[in-house]
């Protein structure tokens, strides 16, 4: 739920002011000038941070972040960064795409998966030459490093190798479903539900699927769309009618919060951590960051926000009267007929349910995260499902028995502006794979990581993991890096 968005938008840090493209020189004053500092280039910049970012040591790293960046610069939390080098292994650099002064644009990989990524770097023209803009975006492998062809019975046979290698050194347990044509080809699980007891994954094993809830938040207020009964213009206060913050209900919309784009923020923090177990209802969070100001101007950038989602989950309970869960449990899992997907609280003996398990580093031992969880799922994420269930609810939303086709095309369709280093629609994030176009979710948190992907070629993948991610995530990878895509 918290890394959601860190396949598709590693890293992304922006200042509010522009790049400088033409030094700024001090007025000239009498007497004998000191000499002017040496300038650094957007190049030298960019392999500080990286030497920085691959030591994997979080004082260095945030040392170099405020040495190198400029004041105004917004960057994700240490931890956050912390946990991308973990996943990633920290990057090797592949090759260079456009080299100035002031801007540097290369392509990297991971050295512990199969990521590429684009880098973009952009600094002050002036020294020291501190760094105005950067981001990291996931990207296809470029031509000259991309898998061989592979026939489908290659793919799913070096599927099949890369997964056990990874069970063989604890780096996945979960299970793994793909589909062509919306008829299974590949179904196994592996690992442990339990480690305790030795209870082994199965098919029909539930798994906390973090921000995957995400796309069943958004189909269902689409839903309320296309029955007429809201409309993705109105303000949210519109339907939330005593909300405390009165400029954040007028020009917050539906739009914005299916899209990240209304600046309603997150809801993680100390004040989470503080109330986690006491946060029981979509209502419980709107008393505790309701007052909250915006942190930006609706729909003037993507800001991933979990609790512009939660205040989707409430708009559906206003308008259809009855609790989120009871709503999306009538009206998306019984019309995709998904039996085991579902919300319960986490103090709830559910039978089915494996047990997630996190660790500090790769070193540490797996423990249980149940002091991480909160009291229950939400809109924005934390529910849990069975790769099964995703498959049935692609099915169900590509044969149109969840959304008619404009409603579905409104669903899968870029919201971003061009010059935004995101694709995404509501409530879900999209790609394109050698031709094919794909959309889906995916989500993370500690003890727990899942990815749906659904594409125009046929193919659907759904893995789901009770470890930390990117231990589902790099298994959806790698299928999809080596499947025959071909847009139909």
């Amino acid at each position: 739920m918290r890394n959601a968005v860190l396949v598709a938008l590693l890293i992304a840090c922006q200042s509010s002011k522009p790049v400088s493209t033409t030094p700024t020189l001090p007025a000239p004053k009498p007497g004998p000038m000191p000499a002017p500092a040496a300038p650094i280039t957007a190049t030298q910049q960019f392999d500080a941070w990286l030497k920085a970012f691959n030591t994997g040591d979080g004082p260095t790293i945030e040392a170099n972040f405020k040495q190198q960046f400029a004041t105004d610069v917004e960057w994700p939390p240490i931890e956050v960064i912390i946990g991308f080098r973990e996943e990633t292994g920290g990057f090797d650099v592949i090759k260079p795409e456009e080299t100035t002064p002031t801007k540097y644009v290369v392509i990297v990989k991971g050295r512990e998966d199969q990521t590429f990524a684009r880098a973009t770097i952009q600094v002050d023209a002036s020294p020291p030459n501190r760094i105005r803009g950067f981001n990291i975006l996931a990207m296809p492998p470029p031509p000259e490093f991309a898998p061989p062809p592979l026939t489908e019975a290659e793919a799913l046979k070096a599927l099949r190798a890369e997964i056990e290698k990874r069970v063989a050194a604890d780096q996945f347990s979960g299970a793994v479903l793909i589909a062509k044509d919306g008829k299974t080809i590949f179904a196994e699980a592996y690992g442990f539900a339990d480690r305790e007891k030795k209870v082994a994954n199965t098919l029909d094993t539930r798994f906390r699927i973090g921000s995957m809830n995400k796309m069943f938040t958004a189909v269902a207020t689409l839903q309320l769309v296309q029955a007429g009964k809201i409309k993705l213009d109105d303000p949210i206060g519109k339907y939330l009618k005593n909300y405390p913050n009165q400029e954040v209900a007028t020009k917050v919309t539906i739009h914005h919060l299916l899209s990240h784009t209304g600046g309603t923020g997150d809801i993680f923090g100390p004040d989470f951590e503080k109330k986690r177990l006491e946060l029981k209802t979509h209502d419980d969070y709107l008393k505790l960051y309701g007052s909250r100001a915006l942190a930006h101007e609706p729909g003037t950038k993507f800001a991933y926000s979990n609790y512009g989602f939660v205040l989707a989950g409430a708009i559906i309970e206003a308008v259809t009267k009855k609790t989120y869960y009871d709503a999306v449990k009538v009206n998306v899992f019984a019309k995709a007929k998904m039996t085991k997907t579902s919300s319960p609280p986490e103090d709830a003996n559910e039978a089915g349910r494996s047990i997630g398990y996190m660790r500090e580093n790769r070193k540490a031992p797996w423990k249980p995260n149940v002091d991480t969880l909160p009291y229950r799922g939400t809109a924005a994420g934390g529910g849990d499902s069975t790769v099964k269930d995703l498959l049935a609810f692609a099915n169900a939303l590509t044969s149109k028995k969840l959304l008619d086709a404009k409603h579905l095309e409104l669903l899968t369709t870029s919201k971003m502006k061009p010059e935004w280093p995101m694709k995404y629609a509501y409530g879900m994030t999209l790609q394109e794979i050698r031709g094919a176009k794909c959309f889906g979710h995916g989500g993370g948190a500690p003890g727990m990581n899942g990815e749906l992907t659904i594409c125009d070629s046929g193919y659907t993948v759904a893995v789901l993991s009770n470890l930390d991610p990117p231990a589902a995530g790099r298994i959806a990878e790698y299928a999809l890096a080596r499947l025959p895509m071909k847009a139909k």
